[in-house]
């Protein structure tokens, strides 16, 4: 099978759904299946420091096409953004035609990927993982008919957790049975234990570990304010925050003010083939997230065998289950955050039987084998088909919070 897969802001940038789009390609290549990636990236100042940026790099057996997303670093124009993904698509179609078209996000990947299948006749699904369920589409008028558009009119939609497809729902009235779940995946080659460590053991001075996107909406906020409460009765934590991201600023100065530096390591980037070692230098994993998709994160420190605090957020309650695989603490609360910490740090019975759950868990229901094999499935089932035309975007272009703030989207 031929296949077009559209992302946005691969590797560099250090996020979920970056590594989500590498393993998954990897599989498809691994199954026989020919791979094209059309991939968004920042080529700005403000993207690379935020994102990483810069063009993508090699996926082994993949043909990667870097586009610089100018639209959107010259004043949000995501328009042309659109345009250039679908003319690409459409040239990279007439050397080798293509089976099917798969976007990661529901825009504007999702919608290039409506425009080309239209243009050429040629089946498409959308992957709707994160911001853009949670946030597009309720930000102005045009980016409500882009994602009604996206989420309509795709060949098919894959979520990947319940919770978010209701969210989804709810928001823009998406029917349920329009949505295949299924869930990410880890590595757990990769990402596994650190040999001769027992699960959920502690040090003397342990540390606590965010690793991810930086940013606000994550939690990183807030989890600031509950180590800053943990670190008045407790002198010898520690808490390492590794990653870039819009809030890395912010973050850096929220220390400052809590003149916490001697206790608080801001590790920055982290390349993909050093994040293990990043995970193993941790003695608690803390997902302080407002809501998610389904947290990569959260699979790579199941699978590394570190107990976990995060929150009863969407994207989270479907994988991880209060006092069974990890504790959770209320979204944006930083007090009932430091609360779920305390009992993590004190309680060492019930840190081993969460981490060992966890392990279990994530090596049984997310591999990356069985995940692929299921969305290859939702490939077979739209070849031949005709890709649904009777839909519409236009119209006028409204002011909107991503056009002033598009790094954000």
């Amino acid at each position: 099978m031929r296949i077009c897969f559209v992302s946005r802001r691969f590797f560099p940038a250090i996020s979920g759904m970056s590594v989500y789009a590498a393993n998954l390609l990897r599989e498809l290549v691994r199954m026989g299946h020919d791979v094209t990636m059309v991939s968004q990236y920042r080529g700005d100042e403000l993207g690379t420091r935020i994102y990483g940026g810069g063009p993508p790099p090699p996926v082994p057996g993949v043909r990667v096409v870097g586009l610089e997303a100018l639209g959107e670093q010259c004043g949000g124009d995501f328009e042309e953004d659109v345009a250039t993904m679908v003319e690409t698509i459409v040239a990279e179609h007439g050397e080798s035609p293509f089976d099917v078209i798969h976007a990661q996000y529901g825009y504007p990947t999702g919608l290039a990927a409506l425009e080309a299948g239209r243009k050429l006749g040629v089946p498409n699904l959308v992957s709707i993982q994160g911001g853009d369920g949670h946030w597009v589409g309720g930000c102005c008028a045009t980016h409500k008919r882009a994602m009604l558009a996206v989420l309509g009119h795709a060949g098919a939609l894959l979520i990947p957790t319940r919770s978010f497809a209701d969210e989804v729902t709810e928001k823009h009235g998406t029917p349920t049975e329009r949505f295949t779940i299924i869930p990410n995946a880890v590595d757990t080659a990769r990402f596994a234990p650190v040999e001769g460590r027992k699960l959920g053991e502690v040090g003397d001075g342990p540390t606590l570990l965010y690793h991810g996107r930086v940013d606000r909406r994550k939690g990183a906020l807030v989890l600031l304010d509950a180590f800053a409460d943990l670190a008045r009765e407790r002198p010898r934590v520690r808490l390492a925050v590794s990653g870039i991201g819009p809030d890395s600023d912010a973050v850096a100065g929220r220390v400052r003010e809590l003149g916490l530096e001697d206790r608080i390591d801001l590790l920055g980037y982290a390349s993909y083939d050093e994040v293990p070692a990043v995970y193993r230098g941790g003695d608690v994993f803390v997902s302080p997230t407002f809501a998610e998709g389904f947290s990569n994160t959260i699979l790579e420190a199941m699978a590394v065998g570190l107990p976990i605090v995060s929150t009863r957020a969407v994207g989270v309650v479907d994988c991880l289950r209060h006092g069974e695989n990890a504790l959770l603490a209320e979204p944006g609360s930083a007090g009932s955050l430091a609360s779920e910490l305390r009992r993590m740090l004190d309680e060492a019975p019930l840190r081993a039987r969460l981490t060992e759950q966890a392990l279990h868990e994530v090596r049984t229901l997310y591999s990356w084998p069985s995940v692929a094999a299921e969305i290859v499935g939702v490939y077979q089932n739209l070849l031949g088909t005709h890709p649904d035309t009777d839909w519409s975007a236009d119209g006028p272009i409204d002011p909107c919070r991503f056009r002033e703030t598009p790094h954000l989207l």
